[in-house]
């Protein structure tokens, strides 16, 4: 573990000061749900914080798979879906490595996933809770200020929430519900969205970025 989190640091220096490139990718899981949707959403993403941060993300975007070593070299993974997901043991071991050792995933219900994605969650780590991100969290706090997060699409007309996997006192794990940031993220076309809604999903997207990789996800 000591190792993994050596390459992360290394990983998020190089973001920090702007030196090299590396990828974000998408989480690429079974059970029928479609990893795949929003295939704009990240790659838009990755333009915007290159635009604002100036950093150095490459603009390619792939899926990895969940039970994948490859996982180990994505600081920050993408997850949405509207339906169905399953881990198998070997997979959730590898996933739960991948937190443990200083990776960062973000999952964005896409309107379905929230039944399934929780059970997942809980098998994944049964003695951590998943708990919601109060509106003063650093995470609303970085480039953009929010408070709380944006609604992008109306989904069941609840309240945004945000939830957090916090391991040993980082933010591992970021699930976002009743919002859809990555429909926000897409090309403005797909959804029809507002340029209003377009902007602040971004805006909200590098929030988390910026959270994640230069502050470490430390609370």
């Amino acid at each position: 573990m000591k190792f993994l989190f050596i390459i992360f640091s290394f990983l998020i220096f190089q973001f920090t000061f702007g030196q090299g490139t590396y990828q974000l990718a998408v989480l690429k899981y079974n059970g029928g749900g479609d990893y795949y949707a929003n295939p704009t959403a990240v790659p838009n993403l990755v333009k915007f914080a290159n635009q604002q941060l100036n950093a150095n993300i490459s603009t390619e975007v792939p899926y990895v798979e969940v039970g994948s070593p490859l996982l180990f070299t994505y600081p920050f993974v993408h997850m949405t879906g509207h339906g169905n997901v399953v881990f198998s043991n070997a997979e959730r071991e590898n996933l739960r490595n991948y937190l443990i050792g200083g990776g960062f995933l973000h999952i964005d219900d896409n309107y379905g996933m929230d039944q399934y994605i929780r059970p997942e969650l809980e098998k994944l780590f049964p003695n951590i809770d998943l708990v919601e991100l109060p509106f003063d969290h650093p995470l609303f706090n970085q480039k953009y200020k929010f408070h709380g997060l944006p609604k992008i699409h109306e989904h069941d007309g609840e309240r945004p929430q945000a939830f957090g996997l916090i391991i040993e006192g980082r933010l591992a794990l970021l699930y976002t519900y009743e919002t859809d940031l990555g429909d926000g993220w897409e090309d403005i076309t797909v959804h029809n969205d507002t340029q209003e809604n377009h902007e602040k999903a971004l805006k909200m997207g590098l929030n988390i970025l910026q959270f994640a990789l230069i502050k470490g996800g430390l609370e």
